[in-house]
């Protein structure tokens, strides 16, 4: 513990953004990250619970207090040591994490949580810039080969933890670049992409080979890598995006967020428009836009429609609107349901809650509105409030309505794995091995839609259940 009187004495300081007005201008990072004495300060409001509930609110079991005590103490260093124990990359959860660790902050029942976040995302930063991140080469290899298939953050998680166990690892990516939905789904002003390709030389330092624009299923199949391989691991993520069924959805002019977003980030890469928009330009400049889901996929549309010089911009969500503040004593230390303002809805954007979506309005085979109703919840259904119904103008629908799991053509139907009522593959959180014992499954692939540090953890304990398996024991952490 830093500091034993911290928490009495120190209040919250959370980071800082640039104005809006001057990041709207472009897609890098706009974070003001706090000065190491503030940064010290924060980690004293640390009290080194005797139960820290944060350990289990994240889910790769960060052992927050003691980095906590390391900043307070100036000694960056082990606490990047103490980081990079449990997280293998910690400047990607401290940029887009939702902070569960924060949520079950003991400090958070009666005043407000730790820094966790910005405390986490500080030491990997500062790890970077000191060059203490380097590749961990493993001292032998053991001749055994995997094949880790998707390299989002729990592909890569994984890779390099087996990589590090001595294996040969090949990462494989149908796309051009490494990241999976980190690379093409997640804004660069959230996480700039430089962030992963260090990650990638790293893990290329490691021995891990990378394999992108090779898609498993189409060009090269799961037979070759059975074959080829001692273990497969299925790392795809969860990509079968939840479709708008009303009548109109079929219009050019509604379009799927990750086909949006993905097309500004490739720009964003130096890609040039046929490489960036196969299918033709997708853009917000000069749109009435609306954006159909309320997470954090439908905020990310709302901050890249701005940048590209929407007309308007318009979330919509099915749910009620959340409370202000939540109950923290009904419910602590779980993750609380309450009212999120994000960077981007600050920049500018309408927001409306419980708005059922009736018709795409369309003249002259274009999209011209959005017909919708309002609606009751009662318990977990709802009903049309009568007389209710009303239109929203709109040149451009973007559905970011969530995923209803994994990609089933190709990789998913040649392995013939099990797949769970929900269309998940099936594998349990303790060996993640499938229904072929060759190959084991992870992240959103097997538990569905999730965060990305649940990815990360998934890929780690995958990684060790692969490594016991071909080598009858693991050192690797779970």
């Amino acid at each position: 513990m830093g500091k034993e009187t911290g928490f009495l004495e120190v209040d919250r300081e959370e980071r800082t953004y640039d104005d809006p007005k001057e990041r709207l201008k472009h897609y890098k990072e706009f974070v003001i990250s706090p000065s190491d004495d503030k940064l010290k300060l924060q980690a004293s409001r640390c009290m080194n619970c005797g139960i820290p509930y944060c350990h289990t609110g994240c889910p790769v079991n960060n052992i927050i207090p003691d980095w906590n005590h390391l900043v307070y103490e100036g000694d960056w260093k082990n606490a990047l040591e103490v980081l990079h124990s449990t997280n293998n990359f910690p400047e990607f959860t401290g940029r887009i994490c939702p902070a569960p660790c924060e949520a079950s902050c003991t400090l958070n029942i009666t005043d407000q949580p730790v820094t966790i976040k910005s405390i986490e995302c500080a030491i990997v930063d500062r790890g970077w810039k000191e060059g203490w991140i380097h590749p961990q080469v493993p001292e032998e290899k053991t001749g055994k080969s995997v094949a880790v298939v998707g390299s989002g953050p729990a592909g890569m998680a994984c890779a390099q933890q087996l990589a590090r166990a001595g294996h040969s690892v090949t990462l494989f990516e149908k796309n051009d670049r490494i990241g999976g939905l980190l690379r093409y789904g997640i804004p660069d002003f959230k996480m700039e992409k430089t962030l992963i390709n260090r990650r990638a030389l790293q893990m290329e330092g490691e021995g891990v080979t990378l394999k992108t624009s090779t898609e498993v299923g189409v060009d090269v199949s799961i037979k070759s890598l059975k074959e080829n391989f001692d273990a497969v691991v299925l790392s795809g993520g969860a990509e079968d995006a939840r479709p708008l069924q009303i009548p109109g959805a079929e219009m050019p002019g509604v379009r799927l967020a990750m086909e949006f977003l993905t097309q500004q980030n490739k720009r964003n890469a130096g890609d040039n428009e046929e490489r960036a928009a196969p299918r033709g330009t997708l853009t917000a400049t000069g749109k009435d836009v609306i954006v159909i889901g309320g997470g954090d996929t439908g905020s990310d549309c709302v901050g890249t429609s701005n940048r590209q010089g929407a007309k308007s911009v318009t979330q919509l969500e099915i749910m009620p609107q959340p409370p202000e503040h939540e109950d923290k004593l009904l419910t602590w230390p779980d993750w609380p349901v309450k009212m999120r303002t994000s960077s981007s809805h600050e920049e500018g954007a309408a927001r409306d809650w419980s708005v059922l979506t009736k018709e795409v309005v369309s003249e002259d085979g274009k999209v011209t509105g959005l017909k919708c109703a309002r609606i009751e919840w009662e318990g977990r259904s709802f009903k049309e409030v009568e007389g209710s119904e009303f239109t929203l103008p709109a040149d451009l629908i973007l559905l970011a309505m969530g995923f209803v799991g994994p990609h089933k053509p190709g990789m998913i139907e040649q392995s013939q794995v099990e797949l769970t009522e929900r269309g998940n593959v099936a594998a349990n959180e303790q060996d993640y091995q499938t229904s072929d014992p060759q190959i084991w499954a992870c992240g959103d692939m097997r538990r569905g839609q999730s965060l990305v540090v649940w990815a990360i953890r998934e890929g780690r304990q995958a990684a060790r259940a692969v490594d016991e398996a071909l080598m009858g024991v693991s050192e690797l952490p779970r």
